[in-house]
């Protein structure tokens, strides 16, 4: 008399979750969005030196956005994620992961933007790089105002290089660096993903319009969680309210 669909997103071919429902669904006439990765990492195209060097380095603390002229709100979110042989992931990462993942859709590339020290003023630490170094190398000069490490390769590595001489340059470069971000990772590495059948082909019981007695639930609808706790409570939701329905 009823079934219910629970059939998971893409993102766990080998539990799965291999999304090859949609292609069963839209051969009976119901709107789907293409499904994509979702809390996922990023590729950015490192230089040589910087894939042998940093890849599986944490980076934080931290703080990014999604550049304002792209649709970013503005705001930093702090917290870390991880330099990879090819991009950045974790949890910072999977927080944007959606608007940068929309901005490389319309853009053909997102603009990532740092804060390498969240916790430092934009002209405290100017007049901090101001002061004279003597002898010391920037590499010595960077460390005294807290940038060293994968934190230093990464100013080296998206800085433009007149920043180094330009004390006010290089401080507006540590707390906005822009990294720029070309395309997710696989579908397959994702921990979720976004796409899947769409609400205005359901009813309020979360029926299939076009197949009386079908429902869906969890992954497979189209929305879009912020981290995967929320993508279980929301699965657990929707078989509820499916099941009731």
């Amino acid at each position: 008399d009823a079934t219910v669909l629970a059939l998971g997103g893409g993102s766990w071919r080998r539990l799965g979750s291999d999304g090859r429902w949609t292609a069963t669904l839209a051969a009976r006439g119901i709107d789907i969005a293409a499904l994509q990765p979702s809390n996922c990492g990023f590729e950015c195209g490192w230089t040589p030196i910087m894939r042998s060097r940093t890849g599986g380095q944490p980076v934080k603390p931290v703080a990014a956005r999604l550049a304002p002229a792209q649709g970013g709100n503005g705001m930093f979110h702090q917290g870390e994620f991880i330099l990879t042989a090819v991009g950045v992931e974790g949890s910072l990462i999977y927080a944007l992961s959606a608007e940068l993942r929309e901005a490389i859709n319309r853009h053909g590339q997102a603009e990532l933007q740092l804060d390498l020290l969240p916790g430092s003023a934009l002209d405290k630490l100017s007049a901090k790089l101001a002061a004279p170094r003597g002898k010391q190398s920037m590499a010595k000069h960077l460390h005294r105002c807290g940038i060293d490490g994968v934190k230093a390769a990464l100013l080296r590595e998206c800085a433009p290089p007149a920043a180094f001489d330009d004390p006010a340059q290089l401080a507006a470069a540590i707390k906005c660096l822009s990294v720029r971000l070309f395309k997710t990772r696989p579908i397959d590495e994702a921990i979720s993903t976004a796409g899947g059948v769409r609400f205005e082909a359901l009813d309020a019981r979360l029926m299939l319009q076009a197949v009386p007695g079908v429902f869906c639930a969890g992954e497979m609808l189209d929305w879009e969680a912020p981290t995967g706790g929320y993508l279980l409570t929301a699965c657990f939701a929707s078989g509820r309210a499916a099941g009731h329905g």
